[in-house]
């Protein structure tokens, strides 16, 4: 796996995991690409963006690269791969464009995730029961090339378990019913949370979580939801960067998960 001589947490794939000093933020960079696209050109550049968010602090960059290519491009993928320090973590459905593009540049991490392809952004989690020989095979040719692989899944436990059967390392809890609800009752809206992270823990699953985490957000959910490993953020913390600017809204985040 390259970079093997960066200060980034690794463990050998289908190790068992401890709880994290520190949760790991990586930035989705998918919205930079959304700005870029909408003029043509190359204003930002993602690629040098990505490679300032890590000498910022990011210890991760996302990517979710769809068969449109309406944001990040497979050009982008193919940029970014050879020149990152940090993890790169690439999130996708398993379709055979997708497939062959992960295989080609072998990134730290692969989030699976069941997107049908004209979705405006992820809204569910697997049904890992239904799918589960479907991913048991992705997952097991995306170890056989020493890729990291997570799925991004609820917090179902019986769903869990399923995830578990496939093989994979980790699992990405989809984070957007924490988010809506809260402001209601925040301590009603991490519990299904804590529950999932503790059943992940006992099946050996890394934990890894995602989706409409904010700054207002972020600290309660990381403090809450023990063996939380790393948090993927794009839409917020760039929302947030047209505000504080991209360098000091990625501090802010940090600040968050410490």
């Amino acid at each position: 796996m390259k970079n093997a001589g960066s200060v980034l947490l690794r463990t050998p794939l289908g190790s068992k995991v401890t709880h994290p000093k520190v949760t790991r933020l990586s930035v989705n960079i998918n919205k930079l690409a959304t700005l870029r696209n909408a003029r043509g050109g190359n204003d930002p550049d993602v690629v040098a963006l990505a490679l300032q968010l890590e000498r910022w602090g990011a210890q991760g960059i996302t990517v979710h690269p769809r068969p449109d290519e309406r944001h990040i491009r497979r050009s982008d993928v193919r940029a970014l791969s050879p020149l990152l320090t940090t993890e790169f973590n690439i999130e996708g459905y398993p379709g055979a464009e997708f497939m062959d593009l992960v295989l080609e540049v072998r990134p730290h991490q692969v989030t699976l995730v069941p997107d049908p392809p004209g979705v405006l952004t992820s809204n569910a989690g697997w049904d890992a029961r239904t799918h589960r020989l479907f991913l048991s095979e992705v997952v097991h040719r995306l170890k056989e090339n020493a890729i990291r692989t997570s799925l991004f899944m609820g917090t179902e436990l019986d769903q869990l378990e399923h995830a578990a059967a496939t093989g994979v390392d980790r699992i990405e809890l989809y984070t957007e019913p924490y988010a809506a609800h809260y402001h209601e009752d925040r301590y009603a809206a991490v519990a299904p949370f804590v529950r999932a992270a503790r059943h992940a823990a006992e099946l050996g699953l890394g934990l890894n979580a995602g989706h409409d985490l904010n700054r207002h957000n972020l600290a309660f959910f990381a403090q809450q939801v023990p063996g939380l490993l790393e948090v993927s953020i794009g839409h917020a913390l760039i929302c947030d960067a047209l505000l504080f600017g991209l360098e000091n809204t990625v501090r802010l985040y940090l600040r968050e998960l410490r």
